[in-house]
C-alpha cells in the first residue's frame, strides 16, 4: 500500500469520528439537559412521596372511622398517662402525641389501631416523604415493649397538659366540640414537622420533618386529607431546648389546621 493510499484511508476514518470540539459540545449539551431535567425529576419524586403520605393518612382515617363504629362513636383514646420523666411527655390521658406506645409498651393514640384495624398495614403510620431515614420497622417492633413513635401527630382529645386531670368532653367522632378559638375541631392527624435542639436527642426528643417542610398533609375528622402549605413554617413545631412546650405547640398547630377543613 502506498503512503498516499494510507493517508487517504486514515483521513476518512478521522472524518467519520468526533473531533475534540464536537465531543465537548455534546458533553456540554448533555450537562445542560441533565441540569434542566434533574430538578423536574426531583420535584416529581417529591410530589409522589407527598401523594403516598396523603394516601397513608386516608387509610388511617378509614381505620379511625372503623374504630368509632365499633366503640360507640369514640376516637382511639387512652391509656392513662404516666409520671413525667426526662423521656416521657405523655403524662395526661388524651394528650396530643406522635406516640404509638408508652415507655412500658402500652399502645397509645394511633397505636390502638394496630392490633385490629391496621394489623395488615402498620406502615401506613409512617410517611414516605419523611426527610430523615425511615424508622418504621424499628419503631413498630417496639410497640408492646417500649416507647414507639410514628411519623404523624395525633390530636387525640385535644389535651396539652403535663399534669392534672383534663376535662374531656369531645372524644366522639361525630361531635368533637370546639377548639380554644371557638372553631369546630376538625383536624385529627397531621405530618410531623418537629424541630428540636441536638442536645435533646439523649432524651429521645429528635428533629423529624416531612416534605422538606414545604407542605403538611392533614387528615380531617370527615375522612378527607388536605395538603397545606408550610412555606412560612406555620405547621412546624420548633421547641428549641424547651421540650415541655411541645404539647402546647402541637395543639396550636392543630387549631391552625382546623381552619383548612
Amino acid at each position: 500500500m502506498s503512503t498516499l493510499d494510507f493517508r487517504s484511508i486514515t483521513g476518512n476514518r478521522q472524518r467519520d469520528g468526533f473531533s475534540l470540539i464536537e465531543l465537548l459540545v455534546v458533553i456540554a449539551i448533555l450537562s445542560l439537559l441533565i441540569s434542566i431535567l434533574l430538578p423536574v425529576l426531583n420535584q416529581a419524586k417529591n410530589h409522589a412521596r407527598r401523594a403516598a403520605c396523603a394516601g397513608n393518612l386516608r387509610q388511617i382515617g378509614v381505620a379511625i372511622h372503623m374504630y368509632a363504629e365499633d366503640f360507640d362513636d369514640t376516637i382511639p383514646y387512652g391509656p392513662a398517662g404516666r409520671p413525667v420523666t426526662g423521656s416521657n411527655f405523655y403524662t395526661v390521658t388524651g394528650n396530643v402525641t406522635s406516640l404509638l406506645s408508652l415507655e412500658d409498651g402500652a399502645p397509645v393514640g394511633l397505636g390502638l389501631l394496630l392490633e385490629d384495624y391496621l394489623a395488615h398495614q402498620p406502615t401506613v403510620l409512617f410517611c414516605p416523604g419523611a426527610d430523615q431515614p425511615s424508622e418504621a420497622k424499628e419503631q413498630l417492633v417496639r410497640v408492646g415493649q417500649a416507647q414507639a413513635q410514628s411519623d404523624f401527630y395525633y390530636r387525640h382529645a385535644s389535651v396539652a397538659l403535663l399534669t392534672g386531670t383534663p376535662d374531656i368532653t369531645h372524644i366522639k367522632l361525630s361531635s368533637l366540640g370546639k377548639n380554644s378559638k371557638g372553631q369546630p375541631i376538625a383536624a385529627l392527624v397531621a405530618d410531623v414537622q418537629f424541630l428540636a435542639h441536638p442536645s435533646l436527642a439523649a432524651f429521645q426528643v429528635k428533629t423529624r420533618t416531612s416534605h422538606q417542610r414545604a407542605v403538611s398533609n392533614v387528615l380531617f375528622a370527615a375522612g378527607h386529607v388536605r395538603t397545606v402549605s408550610n412555606r412560612d413554617d406555620k405547621m412546624t413545631v420548633d421547641i428549641g431546648t424547651a421540650p415541655y412546650d411541645a404539647l402546647e405547640r402541637i395543639l396550636s398547630m392543630f387549631e391552625l389546621a382546623d381552619e383548612y377543613r
